[in-house]
């Protein structure tokens, strides 16, 4: 019998899907880095870093909800292609500027916005499709391969980034990106996705939205999908704001070994993502969601009260697995309790949920500095896990045998 990864790789429609999804989330992630250390070069000072690095990340919490009811209506292998095309010119315009040494921080910040927005629309849309171009039978693998690759690229994305910038500068950089993702375009061209739309009402997305909502409150499952999210986004990985400073003042290691602990997390989730895959982990996927961010925040309390680098980044690598449960489980849960007409609008609020990221970074940076060195960071990562493993035992405690509410009640 074969695995369920080979079966999945079988498929021309989810290899297409998938390898799509792996290319353009590398380069997502090389030119948040990539800008980041542009906006550094310029003007040395964190606080641009932080905005140029947000504005990449902010519309998902601006746009998601309406990424998502679009999508409802119009085909969504044209919003991918879209999407891929965007950004695509996007850095084309970019590296064109950089090649004339005309960029300047502000075009940056405008492209990542833009970027950002069209992006905005990925869980609605290409993370839909993945599952459904598994079958219901195979979901939870297709899912679990798709998040697994996933946070490989978090680890190869900034590392391609670095070496991007230091060896091809940001012309270079952003060319490469934009063959690339020009490329996934192109390779989307040729997938079959069938799909029943509905015209386009602009003056109907709100209401939409809002039904989405109502729907969402007579099922538990998704109601503890949309708050543990919000809740692991803003108080979890609000660390990876601090991992700088936690690197070269709490551990006082080099860059070099600061990036390895900003890998630990994501080696752990692509582990535990590969174990999922595979069909080698099995478990009550509420259980496997809420526990993971648990196990996750968990995790990062045991970093931050670390002696040494060496047991943080093994601490950071057993919460990756945590996040290999939270992030499989969230598109599973979406998958199987929404109905196919609901489920773009309910993705496009997981989407809205994750964007609440960038809040929580800014929150563990405002809390660092009201500590004040040498204490600073792990006391704002305590904080924020602390508070972050609070809500969720809350939440899963309050969610865990609520009785479906009756439409209309």
């Amino acid at each position: 019998m074969d695995s369920p990864i080979r079966e999945l790789l079988r498929s021309s429609d989810f290899l297409r899907l998938w390898l799509v999804g792996a290319f353009a989330n590398a380069m997502r992630w090389l030119e948040l880095l990539a800008s980041g250390l542009f906006a550094w070069e310029v003007t040395h000072s964190a606080l641009a870093v932080t905005a140029v690095v947000a504005a990449r990340q902010l519309p998902q919490l601006l746009f998601g909800a309406f990424a998502g009811a679009i999508s409802e209506a119009i085909n969504r292998k044209l919003i991918v292609m879209v999407a891929l095309v965007g950004p695509a010119v996007v850095s084309t315009l970019l590296a064109t500027l950089a090649m004339t040494g005309h960029l300047e921080l502000w075009h940056v910040a405008l492209g990542n916005l833009l970027s950002g927005t069209m992006w905005a629309s990925e869980m609605s849309t290409r993370r839909r499709m993945v599952g459904e171009a598994a079958g219901p039978h195979r979901i939870m693998n297709a899912i679990a391969l798709d998040s697994a690759t996933s946070a490989a690229t978090r680890m190869i994305g900034p590392l391609l980034g670095g070496l991007a910038f230091e060896t091809l500068h940001m012309s270079g950089a952003y060319t490469l990106t934009a063959l690339v993702q020009f490329a996934g375009a192109f390779v989307m061209a040729g997938l079959v996705h069938p799909q029943i739309t509905r015209r386009l009402n602009l003056a109907r997305i709100p209401a939409e939205i809002a039904e989405g909502l109502a729907f969402a409150k007579t099922k538990p499952t998704i109601v503890l999908v949309f708050a543990i999210t919000i809740v692991t986004n803003a108080f979890g990985f609000a660390y990876s704001g601090l991992v700088a400073p936690l690197g070269l003042a709490a551990f006082d290691v080099s860059p070099a070994l600061v990036g390895l602990l900003a890998a630990g997390e994501p080696l752990g989730a692509l582990l535990g993502g590969a174990l999922i895959a595979a069909g080698f982990l099995r478990m009550d996927r509420r259980l496997a969601f809420a526990g993971g961010a648990a196990l996750f925040m968990v995790a990062l309390i045991v970093m931050a009260l670390s002696p040494s680098f060496w047991l943080a980044f093994a601490a950071l690598v057993i919460g990756g697995f945590g996040t290999a449960g939270f992030g499989n489980m969230q598109s599973t849960l979406m998958l199987t309790e929404a109905p196919p007409e609901m489920r773009s609008r309910l993705m496009g609020i997981v989407t809205v949920c994750i964007g609440t990221g960038p809040l929580g970074i800014l929150a563990a940076g405002a809390i660092s500095d009201q500590i004040g060195p040498p204490y600073g960071p792990r006391g704002a990562v305590i904080v924020m896990a602390v508070v972050g493993l609070l809500l969720t035992a809350v939440l899963a405690w309050a969610l865990r045998a609520r009785p479906p509410a009756t439409p209309g009640a």
